[in-house]
């Protein structure tokens, strides 16, 4: 059997590729062929250091600008070429609910996260998870995505955002103000940032609950230090007329 004769990567000293690269202009054209796809993507990264570079560098950035024009337009307006994190992060935000386990952030059910193929985020739905006094903040907040029957926990919903210059957000400064203490243990699942708790810094209104359509008391979220937010909450079973007279006060 012929052993093709290997050759350390140029590009990282802790791989092995065979020798050369193709050209980062060839890539972006056959990922721009093959219309950014995610999946594909994160297969790149996995091949070597420098792949994994040039797609954080590149291929998640045209991505999350196809994938959300507008949205991004508006996030980079600010002047941050990083958008409060990094680019695969907030590509993963945006079609990834990453789920809970018990145990963990949200403490309740086991639902194993999933890609999400159609999600659509809303700047005017983010103002309903801000406090009165923040609403000159900017945050982007995409509807619930539903898991229904999870027994005792009845329908549930996970809901995910993220923020607009987040380091200069009036939410931050309120937080740091009241003293809300950082998690220890669980991590933002999209930049591994810490997190805090908007439920125990008393920073979630009654708007929230409306907006989601569930149970004001069953709802809560965090906020990563990059101002990724994301959240559950118990839905309200809308076939009940008692439940929909409910939704109908919040209007």
């Amino acid at each position: 059997m012929i052993i093709t004769k290997q050759y350390r990567c140029i590009h990282s000293s802790s791989c092995q590729c065979t020798k050369g690269h193709l050209s980062e202009e060839v890539i972006f054209l056959v990922f721009h062929h093959l219309k950014w796809n995610p999946k594909l993507i994160a297969a790149l990264s996995c091949v070597c250091k420098w792949f994994d570079d040039f797609a954080k560098r590149v291929l998640w950035k045209e991505f999350c600008r196809t994938r959300a024009p507008k949205m991004m337009l508006d996030l980079q307006s600010s002047g941050s070429h990083s958008v409060d994190g990094n680019w695969r992060a907030l590509g993963k935000l945006l079609i990834y609910c990453s789920g809970c386990t018990k145990g963990g952030l949200f403490n309740r059910i086991h639902i194993p996260g999933h890609f999400v193929y159609q999600t659509r985020f809303s700047r005017t739905s983010g103002r309903s998870f801000l406090l009165p006094q923040c609403r000159t903040d900017v945050l982007y907040v995409c509807d619930p995505c539903e898991h229904l029957d999870q027994g005792e926990e009845g329908d549930v919903g996970f809901f995910r955002g993220v923020f607009k210059s987040f380091a200069t957000s009036k939410v931050r400064k309120m937080l740091i103000n009241r003293r809300a203490k950082l998690r220890q243990t669980e991590v933002c699942p999209y930049c591994k940032a810490k997190l805090w708790s908007m439920l125990q810094a008393k920073m979630i209104p009654e708007s929230a609950s409306c907006r989601l359509g569930s149970y004001e008391d069953c709802l809560e979220y965090y906020v990563c230090l990059n101002g990724h937010l994301l959240g559950i909450c118990t839905l309200l079973p809308l076939s009940d007329s008692e439940d929909a007279s409910e939704l109908e006060k919040c209007k």
